[in-house]
């Protein structure tokens, strides 16, 4: 599960960067970047990634599961040094290293136990907060540069996290027909595609790795402590400092990622009158890559001493390059 999130933050990401920016909250983000086969894989690994930690919620309590998922950003970083040849820090393999210590302390104290069912004030207040989510959204959307990341990211946990919660007691249903009748799928299902259309936004706007821990931060919290009040998460007894530092140490180490991040670069589509993504990215919104001379190795480029690590391929830097599939 974990693995299947991280490839998936790394895969989204390229496509996002490769799509014309928006400025609205336009579902027809989402087509276009299904437009890049980019897009489907990583999708194809967080869908992955969804149904394990589906499994996952049937016994498992949301503070251990939410904990892992935020997890992928750790390894989105080893799959940057092993495939796109980034290179960290001693400070950000530290951090990768707590992040390891943090998961497995909350594997400790965790106590697997069913759900308890959501009751109908519940499912009501989950589709309340679609509405507030998509409302916030809406102004949110026309924030630009790293602070619309993060704005726009932390919505998106939000979203993530409420579909966390109706998943959990979802999970414990006994038949294939309770499963596919319970509003709580449709719940899932919804607040999980705004979620995603939110994230797509914040991946254009600026760093990856900020958007992605915003995302994490704002969707662990609300449902670890929803699912320890309301659907019966347990923890073992005499271990719950272990939980509360395993937890704090593994949120603490994912935003503490975004220390190194830098505005990744959009890369612009061949040129292609009838391709939408082919329109170029605002200048504030770039870091530009030169092209290097032709006799000449390309260098990606280092900011404080080191290659951020989010920095996205190009078409000068073509590790996991992938053509639009339009």
């Amino acid at each position: 599960m974990i693995v299947a999130y991280g490839v998936a933050n790394l895969l989204q990401s390229i496509a996002a960067s490769r799509t014309t920016m928006h400025h609205t909250l336009d579902p027809g983000l989402l087509v276009r970047l299904l437009g890049h086969r980019i897009y489907l894989y990583g999708i194809g690994c967080q869908v992955l990634g969804f149904f394990l930690a589906l499994v996952a919620r049937r016994d498992l309590p949301l503070f251990l599961v939410q904990a892992s998922v935020a997890a992928g950003l750790g390894v989105t970083a080893v799959l940057g040094v092993v495939v796109l040849k980034w290179q960290l820090p001693k400070s950000e393999i530290l951090l990768l290293a707590a992040l390891v210590l943090g998961i497995g302390g909350l594997v400790m104290a965790a106590e697997p136990a069913p759900s308890r069912p959501l009751d109908l004030i519940g499912k009501i207040s989950l589709v309340l907060a679609l509405l507030i989510i998509a409302g916030l959204g809406f102004f949110a959307v026309r924030i630009k540069g790293a602070p619309g990341s993060v704005v726009l990211g932390a919505l998106s946990g939000l979203g993530f996290a409420c579909a966390a919660v109706a998943a959990r007691p979802l999970a414990s249903s006994h038949s294939i027909f309770e499963f596919v009748s319970s509003p709580l799928l449709y719940l899932v299902i919804a607040h999980s595609l705004s979620a995603q259309l939110l994230l797509g936004l914040a991946m254009q706007r600026g760093s990856t790795n900020a958007a992605v821990a915003a995302m994490d931060a704002a969707g662990a919290v609300p449902a670890a402590v929803v699912g320890l009040l309301l659907l019966g998460d347990r923890i073992r007894p005499g271990l719950t400092w272990l939980a509360a530092l395993g937890f704090l140490v593994t949120l603490g180490s994912v935003i503490a990622l975004t220390r190194y991040a830098e505005p990744q670069a959009r890369t612009d589509p061949a040129p292609d009158p009838a391709a939408e993504d082919a329109a170029p990215a605002a200048p504030s919104d770039v870091v530009s890559h030169r092209r290097p001379a032709a006799n000449t190795r390309p260098v990606r480029p280092v900011v404080n001493g080191h290659t951020p690590l989010m920095d996205l391929p190009t078409r000068e830097y073509p590790a996991l390059s992938e053509s639009s599939g339009r």
